[in-house]
Parts: structure tokens; sequence; C-alpha cells
């Protein structure tokens, strides 16, 4: 099995926490809206994949940038 080692700045951090918490949104949406048991399984399970990518790369990133990280509002200041 090969690693993938990534570096990423605070903001290259945000914009893919971004993006993964977008689609495990949308994923799980899917998960509790849709009526097709195989597309309820096939999500399913790609939704738990995410989540044991996300939830570490959050903690990772919160430790290294704090709380702000995870803040992806565009209003501004």
């Amino acid at each position: 099995m090969s690693n993938l080692k990534l570096e990423l700045v605070e903001s290259e951090a945000k914009i893919v926490l971004e993006a993964l918490m977008d689609m495990e949104d949308k994923m799980s949406q899917i998960c509790d809206t849709s009526g097709d048991e195989d597309e309820i399984a096939e999500i399913g399970n790609d939704l738990i994949e995410l989540r044991l990518l996300i939830n570490p790369l959050k903690d990772k990133a919160k430790s290294l940038y704090g709380d702000g990280v995870l803040n992806f509002s565009k209003d501004l200041l």
C-alpha cells in the first residue's frame, strides 16, 4: 500500500476541508432522503470512508491552525 503525504498551509487546508465537508453534507443528505436502497448503501459506504479521512484531518488542522481553520464564512469582516 502506498501513502500520499501532503503539506498544506492554512489557506490550502481550509479549501480542502471546506470541499470535503461540503461533500460529506451532500452525501449525508442523499442517504437521509433517497428511497433507493442500493444508492444508500453505495453512498453510505463512501460516506464512511470520507469520514475516516476528514475527522483526523480536521483534528490535525485545528491543532496546527486553530478553530478558525473550520470557519468558511464568506462574509466580510
